[in-house]
């Protein structure tokens, strides 16, 4: 059974992403290939797709390693991040379909009960399960994916430090989610880019660790490989 490229690069990025693969550190086809149980073909083609994302680097003579960014560079994640997610909820506004609506009624649901009996544990997977369809209701591919990227960069960059009150970042998104169901594209832009700037003090960036890769071992799922 061939492995799709797409599964091996989702688990190198989240390797990169998790700190597994420190900044600067060396990947070779042979090593990944081991670690993840897959052939060579799949491992060269995620890592071509992973240097268009900005993960990865390939240098002559020295092949291909993780992505160093600069502080610069990172601080432009959150000022992308406060420029497209208002665009995405003004899409969305004007684009969304029920299922849609569905699904974000639901996540502001859940969110909001867990924040109110303090089950903070469940919150981030949550707000990033509501970005995410917010993302996809915009109804533009190409934008989806920016956004998605931007996602994985930040939580790559940053430690991101939990609300003071959990509760009100639910009703924001509360609101937000209002706004799209009215069709108000414009109240959603401005919702979501209050959102994004109120969480900007949040973010606080890691500490790089160069050349460090840590032996634990990630398994490449193949249930897609069977669909």
């Amino acid at each position: 059974m061939r492995i799709p490229a797409h599964s091996v690069c989702t688990a190198i990025r989240d390797d990169i992403v998790s700190g597994v693969f420190g900044r600067g550190s060396r990947l070779t086809e042979d090593q990944l290939a081991r670690r993840y149980g897959v052939s060579r073909v799949p491992v060269r083609e995620a890592l071509r797709t992973l240097e268009s994302e900005g993960f990865v680097v390939t240098r002559r003579h020295a092949g291909a390693q993780v992505a160093e960014p600069t502080e610069r560079e990172a601080a432009d994640l959150i000022d992308m991040r406060a420029l497209l997610e208002p665009l995405g909820a003004a899409r969305a506004a004007q684009r969304r379909t029920e299922a849609h609506l569905k699904v974000l009624r639901g996540l502001v649901r859940l969110g909001r009960e867990r924040a109110a009996h303090g089950q903070v544990e469940d919150l981030r997977a949550l707000g990033s399960w509501f970005h995410e369809t917010l993302a996809q209701a915009s109804g533009s591919p190409p934008l989806t994916t920016l956004l998605t990227q931007l996602r994985h960069k930040i939580a790559w960059m940053y430690l991101v430090d939990g609300p003071e009150r959990p509760v009100e970042t639910w009703d924001a998104y509360g609101a937000i989610v209002d706004a799209v169901a009215r069709g108000d594209a414009e109240r959603a832009r401005t919702l979501t880019a209050l959102h994004a700037e109120r969480s900007r003090p949040l973010h606080r960036l890691k500490r790089p660790d160069r050349g460090r890769v840590r032996v634990s071992q990630h398994a490449v799922n193949t249930a897609s490989a069977r669909n």
